[in-house]
C-alpha cells in the first residue's frame, strides 16, 4: 500500500479509494470515496488520536507530526516517496519546503477521497 493509502486508511478514508489502492492520482472535483457516502471529518478524526498522544504534536501544521498522530513512519526517506506518490517536483533535499508543500498537498488530497478538511488546512 502506497504511504498516502495509509494516510486515508488511518483517517478512515481508504477503502475503495484509488488512492489507497496505490494510484494517488485523483482527478481533481472528483471523489474516489464513492458518491452517497458521508464525507470523514478529518479535523475532528485526527485531533481525537492527536489526543490519546503523549507527545504535543502540531499536525495541522506539520507533515511529520500528521504522520506521528497516524502512527506511520515520519522519516525523511518515507516523507521523500509520499512526495513521490504525489508528484513533488521539487528539492526533496530541501526538506523544510518539501515538508509544507507535503501538508497542504495531503490535506487537498484528503479532501478529494471524502474527508472533510477546514480551507485553513488546504490554503
Amino acid at each position: 500500500m502506497s504511504i498516502f493509502g495509509k494516510i486515508l486508511s488511518a483517517i478512515g478514508l481508504g477503502s475503495g479509494s484509488a488512492a489507497a489502492t496505490g494510484s494517488a492520482a485523483v482527478p481533481a472535483g472528483g471523489s474516489a470515496g464513492g458518491a452517497g457516502m458521508s464525507q470523514v471529518d478529518v479535523d475532528k478524526v485526527v485531533t481525537d488520536l492527536a489526543s490519546k498522544k503523549t507527545e504535543k504534536l502540531d499536525w495541522k501544521k506539520s507533515i511529520v507530526d500528521l504522520m506521528k498522530v497516524l502512527d506511520l513512519d515520519s522519516s525523511l526517506k518515507n516523507r521523500q516517496e509520499l512526495a513521490k506518490e504525489l508528484g513533488y517536483t521539487g528539492d526533496m533535499n530541501d526538506s523544510a519546503k518539501m515538508n509544507i508543500w507535503l501538508h497542504k498537498q495531503v490535506m487537498v488530497k484528503l479532501a478529494e477521497n471524502g474527508g472533510k478538511v477546514p480551507e485553513s488546512l488546504k490554503a
